[in-house]
């Protein structure tokens, strides 16, 4: 299928590592122009120049810290600046599972704000950036990228997944009517560098080998086995095109069949 994706202009916030990197790789083997951003350069630099020997197609790395809002707008603006245009939002800029992942007696408040500013209001911040490019040329894509944590009650950091459900929604009806769609994605157990301290925190936990504990969620899930980076990236893809027009404030699970609830 042709994305229609050749010289749109797509920003990866959280694209040095990870999901976000395996997102940018495959908008860029689409044809767009790529912009990775976060805040360690050495990451960014490194996933830029891969992507970009690979594909062919140029990839900008810009620092930038989604906790404030002058920095985010200069990301903006460089890009703008460097492309022309801004077509494409992917929000990924988060700590990966969540910062408060401990009982309430162990939780602290000033962790659970930060989680909160970098994820949940990191991400509006962003939207609120490009948004007037956006309505500029007609059309806009804005992906989200949420976390199952939203969708149940196993740690306290899950809030600001289900917060950033509640604001894409209100988001695709503002701007649905410039062009532009908004969705979110809730990643299932995905192969990532950070996917091992997860084990080993679960571990300590459960009293299990950070083995075991991966082999529960593949025991636990319907296919079988935890998803590939670039998964994430295949579906973003498609959201990320004109072909997925139709589709706006919608909050969809990739992850193997592993939410058993039944979500309309």
């Amino acid at each position: 299928m042709n994305l229609e994706l050749q010289d749109r202009v797509a920003i990866v916030t959280g694209g040095g590592m990870g999901i976000g990197k395996e997102v940018a790789r495959l908008l860029s083997q689409e044809g767009c122009k790529v912009v990775v951003c976060a805040r360690r350069m050495s990451y960014l630099q490194q996933a830029a120049q891969e992507i970009s020997e690979e594909t062919g197609n140029e990839v900008l790395a810009l620092t930038c810290d989604t906790t404030d809002m002058a920095t985010v707008q200069e990301m903006v603006n460089k890009t703008v600046e460097k492309f022309g245009r801004i077509d494409i939002l992917v929000n990924g800029a988060a700590a990966p599972s969540g910062v408060v992942r401990n009982d309430i007696e162990f939780a602290e408040d000033h962790e659970l704000l930060g989680d909160l500013d970098t994820k949940v209001i990191g991400y509006f911040r962003c939207a609120k950036a490009v948004v007037p490019h956006m309505k500029k040329n007609g059309f806009g894509r804005i992906i989200n990228i949420g976390g199952l944590t939203g969708r149940g009650s196993k740690v306290m950091s899950g809030m600001r997944n289900l917060a950033i459900v509640h604001m894409t929604k209100t988001l695709s009806d503002q701007l649905g009517p410039n062009g532009i769609t908004v969705n979110l994605i809730h990643p299932g157990v995905v192969d990532t560098p950070h996917i091992e301290e997860l084990y080993e925190r679960e571990g300590i936990k459960q009293n299990k080998t950070p083995e075991q504990v991966r082999q529960g969620y593949i025991d636990n899930t319907p296919i079988r086995r935890t998803l590939a980076p670039i998964e994430m990236g295949y579906l973003i893809g498609f959201l990320a095109s004109p072909k997925a027009g139709a589709i706006t404030g919608e909050s969809i699970g990739i992850d193997g069949g592993l939410t058993r609830g039944i979500f309309i």
